[in-house]
């Protein structure tokens, strides 16, 4: 247990995953890519990379689970990986509707002429 001198501040500065460390940082700065991907939900479907979107719901998957087994347990690794993951799968998803809704589009109008 810390002592009763040592801060909850104190302690989490110096901690093995606290802001002395690139354990802090890395996933600081992978929010970028949730911030990405929350921004291309304006982009319409036929415009997204399904095979970046593919690579990055991989990674983010797989790191999730890596982030949980090392040591020490990176958190805020997974927790940021896990959204990497989510808004991929997220965009992969409106591009799998937007292709079915396109056919759907093609029948419709093929029946009305």
């Amino acid at each position: 247990m810390a002592s009763a001198g040592t801060s909850a501040f104190s302690r989490f500065l110096n901690s093995p995953v606290g802001p002395k460390t690139i354990h802090f940082w890395a996933p600081a700065m992978k929010w970028g890519l949730v911030i990405a991907g929350l921004g291309d939900l304006a982009r319409p479907a036929d415009q997204i990379s399904v095979k970046q979107q593919l690579s990055l719901a991989a990674t983010g998957l797989i790191w999730t689970r890596w982030s949980l087994i090392i040591t020490p347990k990176n958190y805020s690794l997974a927790t940021v990986n896990f959204f990497v993951g989510c808004t991929a799968a997220y965009q992969l998803a409106r591009v799998a509707m937007g292709k079915d809704s396109g056919s759907e589009k093609t029948v419709v109008q093929e029946k009305s002429a």
